[in-house]
């Protein structure tokens, strides 16, 4: 009897291991949901009518109706703050100066700083959680070629360079990837390697301060230059003179920075962050509202009571008249009915997308994406990228939902800025429920 019992324990642990014989797919997998990244809201899929709602005034011709659809995202709720965009730049300095400061521990210290499984890890002074200790002698010294050389200082201040705050990034081109020429002919597999589709690409990330004043001829516009990107009274204003590059860099900085804590706790990654396409932007901002000129609906640019509802330039010329002088902070007038702030006015905002004039007749009519990235050699109408919502210096007209126009991906202005957006895990949040 015993062995008989014996026997019949083997056999089930036999059946156990090869399961039931049915298709039931990986058991043991955690039920995920993913969070609402902090400062993003939720933007539901749709189809809506993509271009004007209107006549077009200036007869441009750069846009026409056609339906579109989009799948579901998160969008920044307001435009990327000058402190948000700080922390950028502080990451890349610190990066800098740790690396500067790894270079002075000596290369045996360096080879034998193990853990116990025999793995070479960062020396102490790599310690991303330790503050730095700028005033300290022998960092002063060592991360002396981070400021400016004495002849350069101004008033004999101690200033960091800010042209040496670079920042090395990857990315993969999965559209180079998908190309028939990639692809073996036989088998269709990859028959390149695949280091060919990781890019790179180094940037200077400081804000072009500057254009406060080459944006403006004749225009005194100094005291901004000077105090708008660090100084804590602008902290919640929208970031200005970051060019399209500058924008595209801050997204892919922003991934990593996410992605290194998750995996840090052992949880699953999320897409990746980056500019919306303006097929995306232009359905974030009519808020649900489909063939509405504005953000809040329309026809008008005023409330019942009279007031502006965006930041642009009313009237004749009159900056004052809708509540601001140049930009407001990421926050000011009413939201659209998605959430959203200052989708029309305030900054103009980057998009992924290249402009081309007839992009509409041959762009997809499912997530609408056109993209070119353009060379140093490239001749300038192939480096436009197209800028959508208006700015605090632009007429009623650049406000629309449906306008478009463009600006040089390697040029940075006082009156564009952007916001990130980043694909939702699954169809919609309802299949979660």
């Amino acid at each position: 009897m015993k062995r008989i019992l014996i026997l019949l324990a083997v056999v089930v642990l036999y059946a156990c291991s090869k399961g039931n014989g049915e298709l039931i797919g990986v058991q043991g997998r955690e039920e995920w949901y993913q969070p609402d990244p902090f400062g993003m809201l939720f933007i539901p899929m749709g189809s809506y009518n993509m271009g004007p709602s209107d006549q077009d005034v200036p007869y441009s011709l750069t846009a026409q109706t056609r339906t579109v659809s989009v799948q579901a995202f998160y969008m920044d709720q307001t435009e990327i703050s000058n402190n948000e965009y700080r922390q950028f730049v502080y990451w890349v300095r610190d990066s800098m100066a740790r690396r500067i400061m790894a270079e002075e521990v000596d290369e045996e210290a360096f080879s034998i700083a193990e853990n116990d499984y025999g793995e070479e890890i960062d020396p102490p002074l790599l310690d991303w959680y330790t503050k730095l200790k700028w005033d300290e002698p022998e960092a002063r010294e060592a991360l002396e070629p981070m400021f400016y050389s004495p002849a350069e200082r101004f008033y004999r201040r101690r200033e960091l360079d800010a042209r040496k705050l670079n920042y090395e990034y990857y990315w993969i081109d999965y559209r180079r990837a998908a190309k028939r020429e990639s692809r073996d002919s036989e088998d269709h597999a990859f028959s390149m390697d695949r280091s060919k589709f990781i890019m790179r690409d180094v940037i200077n990330v400081y804000p072009d301060t500057l254009a406060w004043i080459h944006d403006l001829t004749y225009s005194f516009n100094e005291p901004m230059t000077k105090n708008y990107f660090w100084h804590p009274a602008y902290d919640d204003y929208p970031v200005v003179g970051v060019s399209w590059k500058q924008a595209t860099a801050f997204c892919i900085w922003r991934t990593q920075l996410l992605e290194s804590f998750l995996i840090g706790n052992g949880s699953a990654i999320v897409n990746d962050f980056r500019l919306p396409t303006e097929s995306e932007w232009e359905w974030a901002a009519r808020g649900g509202l489909d063939l509405s000129p504005y953000p809040w609906g329309g026809p008008y640019i005023r409330n019942s009571r009279g007031c502006f509802l965006g930041n642009f330039k009313p009237m004749r010329g009159n900056y004052i008249d809708d509540g601001g002088f140049h930009t407001v902070k990421i926050n000011s007038y009413n939201p659209n009915d998605f959430g959203l702030y200052c989708m029309a006015g305030n900054v103009a905002e980057w998009t992924s997308n290249a402009f081309d004039e007839s992009a509409y007749n041959f762009a997809h009519d499912l997530n609408p994406d056109y993209m070119y990235d353009a060379k140093e050699n490239d001749p300038p109408s192939l480096k436009r990228k197209v800028i959508r919502g208006g700015s605090w210096k632009d007429v009623g007209y650049y406000l629309q939902t449906s306008t478009r126009t463009y600006e040089y991906q390697d040029t940075a202005k006082c009156y564009i800025g952007f916001r990130c957006v980043m694909t939702y895990l699954g169809r919609a949040k309802d299949d979660n429920l």
